[in-house]
Parts: structure tokens; C-alpha cells; sequence
């Protein structure tokens, strides 16, 4: 190997892998889902964040809605 390589002559390019790259964000979760997750990663043998990013992914991918709507009291 060389003491010494000179990397101004090199050409730059675009990272392959940069749209897959993920993203740090801040979330706010209850305390039973966490536990949810965390339960089931113990159980597959992954980290419980990769869990809910791969859920979360999967809900993208099939792209499922959630009803959100509340109903009133009559």
C-alpha cells in the first residue's frame, strides 16, 4: 500500500445505496406498544426497531388506511 494516495484526481458519483438509507426521526409511542414490539422482536431474534420499521414498510407497500374517524354520541 501506498504512505500517501492522492484522491484529487479521483472522480465523485452518486452513493447507490443512498435511497435506502434510512432516517433518524422522533416519535412518541405508548408504553404498551413498544412492549408489543419489543415482545415480538424477542421473539423473531431482531431489534425492535427494525420490527416496526419492516411493519410500518409493509403497511406503505400495501398501502393500507386506518380509520381514524371517531364516532359522536348520539
Amino acid at each position: 500500500m501506498k504512505t500517501e494516495y492522492d484522491l484529487s484526481t479521483m472522480k465523485s458519483r452518486k452513493n447507490p445505496y443512498a435511497a435506502k438509507l434510512k432516517k433518524s426521526v422522533t416519535m412518541r409511542l405508548s408504553e404498551d406498544v413498544i412492549g408489543y414490539f419489543k415482545q415480538m422482536a424477542d421473539e423473531k431474534g431482531v431489534p425492535y426497531q427494525s420490527l416496526i420499521n419492516l411493519y410500518l414498510r409493509d403497511c406503505a407497500a400495501q398501502h393500507r388506511k386506518i380509520d381514524i374517524s371517531w364516532k359522536t354520541a348520539p
